[in-house]
């Protein structure tokens, strides 16, 4: 359950602001149709996580405790960084279909591609590394991206004007450094 509540409670936080969160947002508001592009970033976050927490799980099976450990703190550490810089996303989308299946496709697509080496995909690496739970730390991980891009795509522009990015990021920033600490001095 630990890996779990971590998983989704540090991906959740980190996914604030984060460019796949301006992607949802941007998508609802360019096509209206909040059901398939909340499928589509589901199914994109699925595969990523997946793959994710299947690489963090292989190389955890390389490491010793000691090697292992210091890698994880330290990466959660640079997640603390890494969680204080904005995210910028300056393109819109140049789709013309907005059928139900061509805004699945297209959402899923854009989801998996942007979140390719994101620091919630790399989180998620790191976490299946921990703790040695790849279908608890992805399931996780998903439910802690869903639980703020549903939102964002239901809620749409008006809520990233009103959000206070720049506490959320130091508030994220904060998570990863203690979880950082953490494992640092728990082994």
């Amino acid at each position: 359950m630990e890996a779990f509540l971590i998983s989704a409670g540090l991906v959740s936080v980190a996914e604030i602001g984060d460019k796949t969160m301006l992607l949802a947002i941007m998508l609802a508001a360019a096509w209206r149709r909040p059901l398939p592009i909340i499928l589509g970033i589901f199914v994109a976050t699925l595969a990523n996580h997946g793959f994710a927490a299947l690489a963090g799980s292989v190389l955890a099976r390389f490491m010793d405790g000691d090697w292992l450990r210091w890698t994880v703190g330290v990466a959660f550490l640079g997640f603390a960084v890494w969680a204080l810089i904005p995210d910028r996303f300056d393109e819109t989308p140049d789709v013309t279909e907005r059928t139900f299946t061509g805004v699945f496709w297209t959402t899923t697509a854009a989801f998996f591609l942007i979140e390719m080496g994101d620091k919630t995909q790399v989180a998620t690496a790191v976490l299946a590394a921990r703790f040695e739970a790849l279908a608890v730390v992805v399931a996780g991980s998903t439910l802690g991206m869903m639980l703020v891009n549903v939102p964002a795509v239901l809620i749409g522009e008006n809520a990233a004007r009103r959000l206070p990015l720049k506490w959320i990021r130091i508030a994220a920033a904060a998570g990863f450094a203690i979880t950082g600490v953490w494992v640092l001095l728990a082994g």
